[in-house]
């Protein structure tokens, strides 16, 4: 989170990317580092927003546990969930304007190279997983044909209904789990849907090889203004 991407630290590229969409509340989950990441948000003076923690020092509970764990700090409305490693020139606010309201979750998704996707029906469903390397399938619709569905690459970004703490509850999840494992497995009982803008330009710093290929993504193709 806190490493420095043409100067600026994930984390602070992230929240003012939110910021500047009209989000001022946040839940900044913390495990790795927390005093640090905590200290520098606080030596941001919070980036004149309303920041609470979600302290996970003691246990890290992976991405879907985390949520759940985080359920005082969210429940009440819909929540925007984004990857400290993502960066991107999403539009926030037509990100959220596509979500269905019916949807539990509304996933971003790109139709990018790699070897884990997601993979979706005709009205953007999710209906399963596929990872093409080793030819595995995982959908709670049984043994289905991928290349019947439509194949997008999760982007680490989702908008989801604070029903899901619920869903948590009755599907029988526990203290620490992956949410891509929770969406997998329940997706034919709860309604989650992709969301696919026409062009974005994302990277994962989690898995960049060098963080010089990342300051050259904010240099030349997010054009970044601090």
């Amino acid at each position: 989170a806190l490493v420095p991407i043409d100067g600026k630290p994930l984390l602070y590229r992230v929240v003012s990317k939110l910021k500047s969409a009209g989000i001022s509340d946040f839940v900044i989950n913390v495990h790795h580092f927390p005093d640090s990441i905590i200290g520098y948000t606080h030596e941001q003076n919070d980036f004149g927003v309303n920041v609470r923690f979600s302290d996970e020092r003691d246990f890290l509970r992976e991405t879907g546990g985390g949520i759940r764990f985080a359920r005082p700090l969210l429940e009440g409305s819909p929540f925007l969930i984004h990857n400290v490693d993502i960066l991107s020139d999403l539009d926030v606010n037509w990100f959220i304007s596509q979500a269905r309201p019916d949807a539990l979750s509304n996933i971003l998704v790109s139709d990018r190279q790699t070897q884990r996707y997601f993979l979706f029906d005709d009205e953007m469903r999710l209906v399963g997983w596929t990872n093409i390397a080793t030819g595995e399938v995982r959908s709670p619709y049984g043994d289905i044909d991928p290349s019947k569905f439509r194949k997008y690459a999760f982007a680490g970004i989702h908008f989801i209904s604070d029903g899901i703490f619920d869903a948590f509850d009755e599907d029988g999840w526990g203290d620490r789990f992956s949410i891509t494992d929770f969406y997998i497995q329940e997706c034919a009982k709860h309604p989650i849907y992709g969301v696919m803008p026409a062009e974005l330009h994302l990277i994962d710093v989690g898995k960049f090889d060098t963080l010089a290929e990342a300051d050259d993504f904010v240099r030349n193709t997010l054009k970044t203004t601090d």
